[in-house]
């Protein structure tokens, strides 16, 4: 059996649901407030893909059942501690004949550290298209886990990159966890699916295809650069966010998630993904600028 010593023990997926059943405090100014728990990672600030859930969540929970996400846009503010809970106040800015627009804050110590727009809209019937997912993909069974990749590193990071996140990420083709990409690409795709079953929920599936969407987007950055997890002295962070769902889709099943970085400058990276089903449909569409810093 590989090593665990490090590994925080838990449920990841019962860890997930927590955060994302987010307390109604019943209080009521101009907004309304919510707060959620933070999850705990080894080096003890929040996960960009937790809050950017949590905002989505609260946001939802002010509009009506028949309005379904369809659009966010974020900025991470400043870095959230995991010892303390998060307070999320919502203010409904707009409620037209379609659509609902919706601000949410999230605070630590009373101070902003994510900020975020979101749209909501009626279902109904209208134009269609869609990219078709590359055909030459090979199955996710085929493929190693992250555990496979470094369950046996004893080491906090290695073991809750391994263990304690509540999807399962496999790379098509090498990782970059170690050690960087040789070939210089600036594009990756990659497998994912929640750990276990996820209710059936639409708009929690929906907060889950966010939470995912911040795993491993800035990675065509580092590919294309040379940079591996590993770098001595790398320091990065999400700087904005923003997410598209085209269709309804399921966390819990298999999906696509093709990333590519368009164009880095000035310590920044711009990646762009798209998630697909297992069955070819295009749920979502996400967009991620992050600050990415390697010592000379």
């Amino acid at each position: 059996m590989p090593a665990r010593s490090s590994a925080r023990r838990g449920d990841p997926v019962a860890e997930l649901l927590a955060a994302l059943d987010l307390t109604d405090t019943g209080a009521r100014t101009s907004e309304d407030i919510f707060t959620g728990p933070s999850q705990w990672t080894a080096h003890g600030r929040v996960f960009g893909g937790q809050v950017l859930a949590q905002s989505i969540v609260a946001a939802d929970r002010t509009v009506d059942a028949d309005r379904a996400a369809h659009s966010l846009h974020g900025y991470f503010l400043r870095p959230g501690d995991t010892s303390l809970p998060i307070t999320f106040s919502v203010d409904r800015i707009h409620d037209g004949r379609s659509f609902s627009t919706r601000r949410t804050q999230a605070y630590q110590k009373g101070m902003p550290i994510f900020s975020m727009i979101s749209s909501f809209q009626t279902d109904g019937p209208g134009i269609d298209h869609q990219i078709d997912m590359p055909a030459d993909v090979p199955d996710p069974e085929t493929l190693p886990s992250i555990a496979d990749q470094l369950g046996h590193i004893d080491h906090p990071i290695a073991q809750n990159w391994a263990y304690a996140r509540p999807f399962d990420i496999r790379h098509i083709g090498t990782p970059i966890y170690l050690r960087a990409d040789e070939n210089r690409v600036e594009h990756q795709a990659i497998w994912m699916r929640a750990i276990a079953p996820l209710p059936d929920n639409p708009n929690l599936h929906r907060a889950a295809l966010a939470y995912a969407s911040d795993y491993a987007l800035l990675e065509p950055v580092f590919r294309r650069h040379g940079i591996a997890w590993m770098t001595p002295g790398l320091s990065s962070a999400s700087l904005d966010h923003a997410m598209w769902w085209h269709r309804p889709g399921r966390a819990d099943e298999w999906f696509l998630y093709l990333q590519e970085s368009p164009s880095a400058q000035g310590g920044r990276g711009l990646a762009t993904g798209r998630m697909y089903s297992q069955s070819g449909v295009l749920m979502a569409t996400i967009a991620q600028e992050g600050m990415v810093r390697v010592p000379r």
